[in-house]
């Protein structure tokens, strides 16, 4: 997959471009349905599929203090679409002055001549160009006048009785509630951190029996405190583990930590970037008595774990 960060060195226009436009944070099943959608199209046109979207976040630019935590970095997205077969990802430098481009001039000089625009996906709430302005008639309007197709998708649902719609503020909600296997459903995937490996307390191995990689979040968005059955992806591989995010009320020393116990494993990973997909919460933070009986429960924990784990591990 091209990746274009600025539009001025897209000297001449794709071949038969078809596109879709969004933020896409956490690139969910409803996002990969508009990708494939394009895919489907320009397949069909001989044409490039290309998916623009922006960094940093609109709203973090134009509300200054709108701050939702992000499901997906842009590194994570940008390998999200390219996973889902884009040819062409296009991101632009959200700022105040693109924010200031009229709907006509964003639609005309940016994705009919600079792009090749030729048919674009869009949702049915799709809007662009300064304030808003645009929406999905006008950019019709703009296609009978400029010779490009618009292709509405519909919205994609969930699969559970309230029939949600499948959103980002959704997912992020469920996150936040320590709900992974509905986040997971919505996403098409388990829900994923990354981070660094970092020398904590080191309370896991020598004081409880049970080495713990700490994790140096560089993801914004923290499920909830509590412990859970996760995969871990480091150095090409997937391991089954227990992660614990929280504050370890049983030490009392209100730290705010998010460490993994990666089952069956040795290895030195300290400054290793690792990625933990969560797969269930298991419990929520307890405080214990003594470190007895937290032993007992992280058994507990890891044998629940294993149970969950093992139809991802099957040979």
């Amino acid at each position: 997959m091209q990746i274009i960060q600025d539009i001025e060195t897209i000297k001449e226009p794709f071949k038969s471009a078809v596109i879709t436009i969004g933020n896409f944070d956490g690139v969910h099943i409803g996002h990969q349905a508009l990708f494939h959608a394009v895919i489907e199209r320009a397949e069909a046109m001989d044409g490039t599929a290309i998916a623009m979207t922006f960094d940093p976040h609109p709203i973090r630019v134009i509300k200054r203090n709108g701050n939702p935590p992000l499901i997906t970095l842009y590194e994570q997205k940008a390998e999200l679409i390219e996973k889902a077969g884009i040819d062409v990802l296009i991101c632009i430098p959200f700022t105040m002055d693109f924010a200031a481009l009229s709907a006509r001039t964003f639609v005309e000089e940016i994705l009919v001549k600079r792009i090749g625009m030729k048919a674009i996906v869009v949702g049915q709430d799709y809007t662009f160009g300064n304030r808003r302005e645009g929406n999905v008639e006008l950019l019709k309007q703009y296609a009978a006048e400029l010779g490009f197709e618009v292709i509405v998708a519909e919205w994609i649902q969930s699969t559970n009785a309230d029939n949600d719609r499948i959103s980002s503020t959704a997912i992020r909600e469920l996150v936040m509630e320590g709900d992974m296997e509905k986040a997971g459903k919505m996403l098409g995937r388990n829900y994923q951190i990354r981070g660094t490996v970092a020398r904590g307390r080191d309370r896991g191995g020598k004081l409880l029996g049970i080495p713990t990689a700490n994790i140096n979040l560089q993801d914004e968005l923290c499920p909830k405190a509590g412990v859970y059955a996760v995969i871990v992806n480091y150095d090409g591989q997937r391991y089954p583990g227990v992660a614990n995010i929280g504050y370890s009320p049983t030490f009392d020393d209100h730290v705010f930590t998010v460490e993994a116990h990666i089952l069956d494993f040795k290895k030195d990973i300290y400054g290793k970037k690792i990625m933990v997909n969560f797969v269930q919460r298991l419990r929520g933070e307890i405080k214990f008595s003594g470190i007895d009986e937290l032993i007992e429960q992280i058994g507990r924990d890891i044998a629940k774990a294993r149970e969950i784990l093992a139809p991802h591990f099957k040979a």
